[in-house]
């Protein structure tokens, strides 16, 4: 197969997956702020009520709301798709905070890990690489 139809077909294949990958991050990012909320220690809860449950289908999806009853504050994540929220106190709210930007820093790592793999494959590609351009991109020795 030639260079430039390997590199082409490569690319349609990195495009269609990045396209699957999109069609599923929406589930997959509820699900991990979900994972993220339980392990800070936020309590699953379902209404009881209709007052409740009008109070749940209010909030704003896909967001942490702050709710003051009295002197204490609550933090709230709706779930109508499953007729709960996730509540949590400061502190609980602090850890999730937290587990947050771990979570992004590590995906971050990740994306930096995979970018500088890609920048490394396939030179063999370029023009023969390193025999055609020499070392660090300058031109090939010349044999005596």
């Amino acid at each position: 197969m030639k260079p430039t139809t390997r590199l082409f077909l490569s690319g349609i294949a990195a495009g269609c997956t990045a396209l699957l990958i999109s069609c599923a991050s929406t589930q997959t990012t509820t699900q991990n702020r979900e994972s993220m909320l339980v392990a800070s220690g936020f309590k699953v809860i379902t209404p009881k009520t209709a007052t409740q449950k009008q109070k749940l289908q209010n909030l704003p999806a896909g967001k942490v709301t702050m709710i003051k009853k009295g002197k204490k504050t609550y933090y709230i994540f709706p779930d109508p798709a499953h007729n709960q929220a996730y509540v949590g106190g400061p502190k609980q709210y602090e850890d999730y905070q937290q587990l947050r930007t771990e979570k992004k820093l590590a995906r971050e790592d990740l994306q930096d890990a995979e970018m500088y793999q890609d920048a490394t494959m396939e030179w063999s590609l370029w023009e023969g690489g390193e025999g055609v351009w020499g070392p660090m991109g300058g031109p090939a020795p010349q044999p005596f």
